[in-house]
């Protein structure tokens, strides 16, 4: 039987969803649950990887047991045997054919940013920061040239292992309260580091340090090394993935979390 978990993490303290030799990987920590749960071993398929430091709202996984478990159990069994910062919320069986990567019609990122000259305390690890003023009108305005399809390789982390920097953005929302900027962030897939780079090219035009069409230069360049640095990974969070309502996952459409606490 093929079974679907909704998860949702704290990514400060590992290194990043896929599994790696020290064991500190999300991966890793929900797989050694489920086996509890299991009495086997199992291995997990994820709908995206995250990299170090960026957490999970509304992560999707798949995996086949041979071994007839309730569903509470898949939920409740394994959070008991989870870290604090890791808990599966749901659990649901799924047709073989379904692939929690391949079956995804879209992906959202949810990036927040506190803006103020003051660092970050109650929220360290959870909200990048910039301490300089930012103009949110002109990374609005600088923000429309990304939307569509593109070659989005000005955005691409060198160790990216995609087979085409095409990818196509179906919105990049900026909303702005307070001390606070959040970028939203949906397409059908991501390239490694791109919501990071994103956010840096428009911080960089929200500073002033460029213009608001200096972002569709930058994009028609398809040269990583002309864009600002990678921002820090704190402010973001696979948000949603969206799966239509074909596989009868629970809201079936994009997953748009709550807000965090003061956002």
């Amino acid at each position: 039987m093929r079974i679907a978990l909704g998860l949702e993490y704290d990514g400060a303290g590992f290194s990043g969803w896929q599994s790696q030799p020290c064991g500190n990987t999300v991966q890793d920590v929900l797989e050694a649950a489920l086996s509890q749960v299991a009495a086997a071993p199992l291995r997990v398929i994820c709908a995206g990887r995250t990299d170090a430091g960026v957490h999970a709202l509304a992560q999707v996984v798949h995996f086949d047991a041979t071994m007839d478990r309730p569903l509470s159990a898949w939920v409740r069994g394994t959070n008991a045997f989870l870290p604090e910062t890791v808990a599966v919320r749901w659990a649901v069986p799924v047709a073989d054919g379904f692939h929690a990567r391949f079956s995804a019609r879209a992906r959202e990122y949810r990036y927040v940013l506190l803006n103020r000259p003051e660092r970050p305390g109650v929220f360290a690890g959870k909200v990048g920061w910039c301490h300089r003023p930012l103009n949110v009108a002109a990374m609005r305005e600088a923000a429309t040239c990304l939307l569509g399809e593109h070659d989005f390789s000005s955005f691409r982390a060198s160790g990216c292992q995609a087979k085409s920097p095409v990818k196509t953005l179906y919105r990049l929302a900026i909303a702005s309260e307070g001390d606070q900027i959040v970028f939203d962030c949906c397409a059908n897939a991501f390239l490694h580091n791109m919501v990071r780079n994103l956010v840096g090219a428009l911080v960089y035009v929200g500073m002033q340090r460029r213009s608001p069409h200096w972002l569709g230069e930058l994009l028609a360049s398809c040269d990583r090394r002309l864009g600002a640095p990678t921002y820090a990974p704190d402010g973001l969070y696979l948000a949603g993935v969206d799966y239509g309502d074909e596989w009868g996952l629970p809201q079936g459409s994009i997953m748009t979390p709550l807000r965090l606490p003061g956002f």
